[in-house]
């Protein structure tokens, strides 16, 4: 063989290499080999942690603290957390606290979190899930009266009174660039989800935007037909106290239940 045969068949040897090479990185990436470590395991349901609690837009710790005390009351360790901002600034930086909170539990030792998040807490959760693979981390999340889908009242605030309606306003508007990328997420089929919201909500509007796929999706009025609960009434009403405390627990999310068993284990 020639000296200038044998150079074209080693540039040809060198050419086929490179080509394996790169059809093996692009299988990789469309997901015809691991493209890295294996995905982390969700927590085990039979072991419960602390529970992270995350107030609504405004960032009013009062209400989630009854809700605290109800749950140490069990025997659970349950954290409200303090929002930056007073709670209207960027949700990015609430969900950066959060996952503070929930870093600083796991190397404490605890197997797992609970996180409940009220109102635009529950969209602050959600985010937590999305970003932070928050699904290796929650062993379950329940939200109370959460704008997951937005709502029309903070859309007609950013509207109508731009200068009054902060970042967090602007962000629980539907269809703002955060709710888009939650909705995309899909967290409600990545963990156990609990979604419970009353009917009379008028801060939260529509009300079933609170709705989430994926998730359990318990409206109080189809259990406690006819309730009068606010939206700020959520954490404090001793039904949706009882569904969070069955929520929490190493049983199956609750579907539904009977109203006055609900009240009565809510009220301890």
């Amino acid at each position: 063989m020639s000296p200038r045969r044998r150079l074209l068949v080693a540039l040809v040897g060198v050419l086929v290499v490179a080509l394996v090479v790169v059809v093996g990185i692009r299988l990789v990436g469309r997901g015809g080999a691991p493209a890295g470590p294996a995905a982390a395991p969700l927590p085990p349901q039979d072991r419960p942690g602390p529970v992270l609690l995350v107030p609504g837009y405004g960032g009013s710790r009062d209400s989630l603290l009854t809700l605290a005390r109800r749950i140490e009351a069990t025997g659970r360790t349950a954290e409200v957390l303090t929002l930056p901002g007073n709670g209207t600034g960027d949700l990015s930086a609430q969900v950066d606290l959060l996952d503070g909170a929930v870093g600083n539990a796991l190397a404490a030792g605890a197997p797992s979190v609970d996180v409940i998040g009220y109102s635009a807490g529950g969209v602050v959760a959600g985010l937590w899930v999305a970003r932070d693979r928050g699904a290796t981390k929650a062993r379950r999340v329940i939200t109370l009266g959460s704008p997951l889908a937005g709502t029309t009242l903070a859309a007609a605030a950013a509207a109508s009174a731009p200068d009054a309606c902060p970042a967090a306003c602007r962000e629980l508007a539907p269809d703002s660039a955060d709710l888009v990328e939650l909705a995309n997420a899909k967290v409600g089929t990545a963990l156990p989800w609990l979604s419970i919201w009353t009917t009379d909500d008028q801060v939260v509007t529509p009300p079933d935007s609170a709705r989430l796929d994926g998730a359990v999706n318990v409206p109080l009025q189809s259990i406690c037909p006819g309730a009068a609960v606010s939206h700020s009434g959520l954490p404090t009403d001793a039904a949706v106290t009882g569904l969070v405390l069955e929520g929490i627990s190493p049983a199956a999310l609750p579907t539904g239940g009977d109203c006055a068993a609900l009240r009565a284990a809510g009220a301890g």
